[in-house]
């Protein structure tokens, strides 16, 4: 069978309606390679996986899918990676569920490099933001791997840390990798996938699915040696990936915050639960055993110089408002408009919703 067969077997497999992860591994584990699985008969199939999802295997016609993945897959550097595959990322193999095949836009060198995970609030603070930028590129510039999942906030910080010192980033995502979700990242994915990679467990033309992404974020935490939680709300997806780090054996990192912050309250619980405390790059290499960065990064470290250091040691690191920071700095409000405005035009200080303040790392 040549390779196009092959391959053509395992999309068959995958692109069935209604044959999901579960069976398709039980059809794996029992008949090995998928052209054997659909070489057995009716009979041995059904002894496995009984007659409705037999029928559904061999009376299926998904040869118009599994054409087009396979075109998909003859242009450059778009890949189709099988569980049979050398380079099928080795961590995943570690996981309860990996995926059959991923697709994959970009660099397949980067699927066994060691990777930390960074994830938070797609409606993360100022300082969030910097955070996972800052702390990205720290571990990029140490050699590992960035994985997020390209979604705003957190994510997107992250992918753009690790690409602007000449770092490595994946993004893993939760739509057909032939779709860009969401719109606002769309250049941020194109230069994912011109330097780095993106990978989709889901068939092309998947559309967004809001049961997608946090099914996703398994991958991005078995891909990983860590995850890094910078901001998460309590409800947020990010502690899903979390949990399911911790349930695969891997490290879980959280960066503290302002115990007024809703965005910090993830991170808080995570702590409480277990999870290292980070304050620099340095905690997280040290607890994965990994060389040394070449700039220490912390999480909230005042660089005002004596024109603002008044206004910023009033102001703390807590969002607050004009007449709040009025009051605490003793300064009029037409004065302190002119000086957030230098403040906010030097990107010391971020102004909020509401008309609010915070000060930025």
């Amino acid at each position: 069978m040549t390779e196009a067969e092959s391959l053509a077997a395992w999309l068959r497999l995958t692109l069935i309606s209604g044959i999901g992860g579960e069976t398709q591994r039980k059809l794996l584990a029992a008949f090995g390679l998928p052209e054997t699985v659909f070489a057995v008969g009716r009979s041995a199939l059904r002894g496995v996986i009984g007659d409705k999802a037999t029928s559904l295997l061999l009376d299926s016609d998904n040869q118009a899918a599994v054409a087009a993945a396979l075109e998909w897959s003859s242009a450059a550097e778009q890949h189709i990676v099988t569980l049979a595959d050398p380079e099928y990322p080795q961590g995943l193999l570690e996981i309860a569920d990996p995926p059959a095949l991923i697709y994959v836009r970009g660099r397949l060198d980067l699927l066994n490099r060691p990777a930390l995970a960074i994830v938070g609030s797609r409606n993360a603070t100022p300082q969030g933001l910097q955070n996972a930028e800052r702390f990205a590129a720290a571990f990029a510039d140490a050699g590992l791997v960035i994985a997020s999942g390209l979604a705003l906030g957190i994510d997107g910080a992250a992918h753009r840390g690790a690409l602007a010192g000449g770092g490595d980033t994946v993004a893993f995502i939760g739509t057909g990798i032939d779709r860009i979700y969401p719109a606002r990242n769309r250049d941020l994915a194109l230069e994912i996938g011109a330097k780095g990679a993106i990978i989709s467990e889901f068939p092309l033309a998947t559309p967004v699915c809001a049961a997608n992404f946090p099914r996703r974020n398994r991958l991005i935490s078995g891909f990983s040696r860590g995850v890094l939680v910078v901001e998460a709300a309590v409800e947020s997806g990010s502690l899903i990936t979390a949990r399911l780090a911790a349930e695969q054996g891997r490290e879980v990192f959280a960066i503290p915050g302002s115990i007024h912050s809703p965005q910090s309250r993830g991170c808080h619980k995570l702590i409480k639960q277990g999870a290292k405390l980070v304050e620099t790059a340095q905690d997280v290499l040290e607890e994965l055993r990994w060389g040394t960065s070449h700039a220490p990064m912390t999480a909230a470290t005042t660089t005002a110089d004596a024109t603002g250091s008044q206004l910023l040691s009033a102001m703390g690191f807590d969002p607050c408002g004009l007449d709040e920071l009025a009051g605490r700095s003793g300064l009029t409000a037409d004065a302190l408009s002119v000086m957030l405005l230098h403040l906010e035009l030097d990107g010391r200080v971020a102004s909020l919703p509401g008309g609010r303040y915070q000060q930025i790392a």
